[in-house]
């Protein structure tokens, strides 16, 4: 990306009308093994300090350009220094990509009555016994336990009303997360529409996920467990996600998943 600024960034990140698209930016050497590679990840509408997906997609291009086995590769972003660990020897037709995110810090919490309007849902659709709550492991997301696949199934988020309570909220998006799964080896289902749209796989979303389930005692410290989503959308994505309990905390958040090159283009630019 050398001599592009953000608006122009912005601009193609429009232009690809993808869910995100990265941009890396040139570093010596040095710099690189000291900080990282250079990354800033953008939206069709704005750029974010983290996300998930960009930086697996992104490692594994870096990795597969240096021509390589490297099985660490290290991101430096607004939101702070990742580090993306592949399989060693890992294929590169669909190498197995494996982040730590950034600790967790847990913020407020939401009545069920509010996050079921705006969903469309009813009260009961939502778990009473854990809480609806913000989880930050780079980018905050509002964490929302759905109660059955029938309900998952049945979400109709409320665009306008969503973006008036993330406006009020310390969440920049909305995850919802079910224990049931349509998969018996997946341990929840999950659904996340944002921008007018779905999104069919969320990385960044899944670590706050991780890191609520391991707090809330909803997967196993520290074991890796499978999450699904973009299933309703006809694009199931594989997730998987482990994080550590620490008395009230959480520890150690992974999010990992086989990366899939599956087109390649140039642009020209004036």
């Amino acid at each position: 990306a050398t001599g592009l600024g953000g608006e122009e960034m912005q601009a193609l990140a429009k232009e690809t009308n993808l869910s995100e698209t990265t941009f890396v930016l040139p570093r010596k050497e040095a710099a690189i093994r000291e900080r990282g590679h250079k990354v800033r990840i953008f939206t069709v509408a704005e750029e974010l300090p983290f996300a998930g997906h960009p930086i697996l997609g992104t490692a594994a291009v870096l990795r597969g350009m240096a021509q390589t086995s490297a099985w660490r590769i290290e991101l430096d972003l607004r939101a702070g220094k990742v580090p993306v660990n592949f399989e060693e020897n890992a294929p590169r037709a669909a190498p197995f990509g494996e982040m730590q995110q950034l600790e967790p810090r847990f913020g407020a919490r939401y009545p069920r009555e509010t996050i079921a309007r705006i969903a469309g849902l009813a009260v009961d659709d939502l778990r009473a016994d854990v809480p609806i709550e913000t989880v930050n492991t780079g980018l905050p997301f509002m964490i929302v336990p759905v109660a059955s696949l029938a309900a998952l199934g049945r979400l109709r988020l409320d665009a306008n009303a969503a973006e008036e309570t993330l406006r009020r909220s310390d969440a920049k998006f909305i995850y919802f997360l079910c224990r049931e799964a349509r998969d018996p080896a997946a341990h929840a289902q999950a659904r996340m529409i944002f921008y007018g749209g779905e999104d069919p796989a969320t990385g960044s979303a899944a670590g706050c996920a991780a890191a609520w389930m391991a707090r809330h005692e909803v997967a196993p410290s520290g074991k890796r467990v499978l999450i699904e989503q973009g299933v309703e959308m006809g694009r199931r994505s594989r997730l998987y996600v482990s994080a550590e309990k620490h008395g009230d905390a959480a520890k150690n958040v992974r999010v990992g998943g086989n990366v899939v090159e599956v087109a390649r283009g140039e642009f020209f630019l004036p």
